[in-house]
């Protein structure tokens, strides 16, 4: 499997609006961050997990023009917005994009976004979209999913296996339960949300983060999710040495 970050920021990315960096060195090319999404691939499957209102330029970025299935994690604005931009998908593959949410979810989806599903005005649908399931097989790779607590809502936190390795997915969460701690067990990558070092209500520290690789003990955890407080080289100085921030248009390939 090949794995690529194509945004490792939080809501607002960074810098904010306003060329606000916080703590982060402008200078650095991988403190400028687009919303959180990756995008898995094996044996020329393609899973895209989110379309936070960047998808557009990041996908430009990766030379992406298809993609077989997209998962949503959730249904905040910067995980969803650029739902828009599938059409473009759409008109590449020739048919509707299948993709896949929990029950909230999707029902938010339909809600907001209900042209994207049943067309509208002579457009035709450009997503085919069904219930996302705790296990789903999408070519070669197989999918897990847990619950994950998000403050008052529950995200999709997933499993990627195919040639006898494992990536993890979890972002936009506060806390790890059980069955998260079964699903993330075992694995080469798992890429985390650590938004910051202070507490946040639905997001985890980095402290909390990093007590749960002590434990999970993945080859390599990835940090993303991060906001204007978590510079890239004070990170690099300070995390462990199977630990590492994340930065747009990373690739691990296993």
């Amino acid at each position: 499997m090949k794995l690529r970050i194509l945004g490792c920021g939080t809501s607002s990315g960074v810098p904010r609006i306003g060329n606000d960096w916080g703590a982060c060195d402008p200078t650095e090319p991988r403190n400028r961050r687009t919303r959180a999404s990756i995008l898995i691939e094996h044996e020329g499957t393609r899973i895209l997990v989110d379309t936070g209102p960047d998808m557009r330029e990041q996908l430009l970025a990766a030379d992406i023009a298809t993609v077989d299935a997209i998962i949503w994690t959730h249904s905040h604005a910067d995980h969803i917005n650029g739902i828009d931009d599938v059409r473009q998908i759409f008109h590449a593959l020739g048919r509707p994009v299948p993709a896949y949410a929990r029950p909230d979810t999707l029902d938010m989806l339909h809600r907001q976004f209900e042209y994207v599903f049943k067309g509208k005005g002579g457009y035709p649908p450009t997503i085919d979209a069904a219930l996302l399931p705790d296990r789903l097989e999408v070519g070669g790779v197989t999918v897990r999913v847990v619950e994950q607590p998000h403050g008052h809502i529950v995200s999709a936190g997933l499993r990627f296996e195919a040639g006898g390795c494992a990536i993890g997915y979890a972002t936009d969460f506060h806390d790890l339960t059980p069955p998260m701690a079964d699903l993330y067990s075992g694995l080469d990558v798992w890429v985390v949300d650590a938004l910051r070092e202070k507490p946040h209500p639905s997001h985890p520290t980095l402290s909390a983060v990093l007590g749960w690789v002590e434990t999970l003990r993945p080859s390599c955890a990835l940090l993303v999710h991060m906001d204007q407080s978590m510079d890239y080289r004070h990170l690099r100085g300070i995390l462990p040495t199977n630990v590492a921030p994340g930065y747009d248009g990373m690739e691990v390939q296993l």
